[in-house]
């Protein structure tokens, strides 16, 4: 009973909410479970049966048991008064996976908070905070497209400490998580590199000599080309020559024959097939060219771009 009243759109919050969030008494709501309904039920009999036959001692097991579970609803109301939600967070993820988005409480007062229960998009998580520290509930929210990702309406609940009661809150942050394009699915061959059509030289300490030049301090002994040097009187030192990375042209206007989102995710696959191959690439877009690099960060950006670019 109390589960899906709780879900009534009239105690939901009316606008969203900027962290942190904090929880009083004038924003939970209590009500009985199941369990506490018959137990209601049981005690209205018990009272009328220890009327009808003058019976003291079941009289006073049911208004003390009515007093146990009074304490336990007010027990269920102070688990959650004093909360407050300081952090909502998770790393990005590709669309169709589950973004594991992890909730941060903190509270005040030195009250333990067992049991506690945050649910979203009918996925929940359980877990108990202690006075003093900060506890995190991850839910493992499913995702469906690119672009931002907004967990909506999240709700802490508990039924502690005797299950006859629950007690909830509503709460919308004001958070936009990042999902990834899913890349292209099976084998797809990376563009071109740039570049012409011999590999980019340069002149450091590599395999090949390249020309002579002179010695200037700091010079290793071993570059010091000593017969060329005894011939014309002077110290020459081996320059070498050693093969640098070519770079990667992921360009959009090379997947002309493409729908849009096919663009999106041929060029995600790209970036995820560069990174994983260790190649430094440049990625351009119609509104902006990111690159070139390589590594964490910029493959973030080069997702993120994707992300975010408009629909078709």
């Amino acid at each position: 009973m109390g589960e899906r009243l709780s879900r009534l759109p009239l105690v939901k919050p009316r606008a969203i909410e900027a962290l942190p969030i904090h929880i009083d008494r004038r924003r939970i709501y209590v009500l009985p479970t199941g369990f506490g309904l018959f137990l209601g039920l049981m005690l209205g009999a018990m009272v009328l049966g220890g009327l009808n036959y003058n019976n003291n001692p079941a009289l006073m097991l049911a208004f003390v048991t009515a007093a146990v579970a009074h304490n336990s609803l007010v027990q269920a109301h102070l688990a959650l008064s004093g909360l407050r939600l300081v952090a909502l967070h998770a790393e990005p993820v590709f669309a169709g996976q589950p973004m594991l988005v992890r909730a941060a409480f903190e509270a005040t007062g030195l009250r333990r908070r067992p049991g506690l229960e945050l649910s979203a998009g009918g996925v929940q998580a359980a877990f108990d905070l202690m006075p003093g520290e900060r506890a995190e509930a991850v839910l493992a929210l499913p995702t469906t497209r690119r672009g931002w990702f907004e967990p909506g309406r999240l709700r802490i609940s508990t039924i502690r400490p005797l299950g006859l009661a629950r007690a909830w809150s509503w709460l919308l942050p004001r958070t936009r998580l990042l999902v990834y394009p899913l890349p292209e699915a099976g084998e797809v061959a990376l563009p071109a590199q740039g570049g012409d059509s011999t590999s980019r030289r340069t002149h450091q300490h590599g395999e090949q000599p390249h020309h002579l030049r002179e010695y200037r301090p700091g010079d290793a002994r071993k570059q010091i080309a000593w017969k060329p040097s005894a011939r014309l009187a002077r110290l020459l030192v081996r320059e070498y020559e050693a093969s640098a990375p070519r770079e990667l042209e992921l360009a959009w206007e090379a997947l002309h024959g493409l729908a849009h989102e096919a663009r999106i995710r041929r060029m995600a696959r790209w970036v995820v097939d560069a990174e994983r191959l260790g190649h430094r690439y440049r990625m351009h877009l119609p509104s902006a060219v990111i690159g070139p690099g390589r590594g964490p960060e910029h493959r973030h950006a080069c997702l993120r771009a994707l992300a975010l670019m408009p629909d078709a």
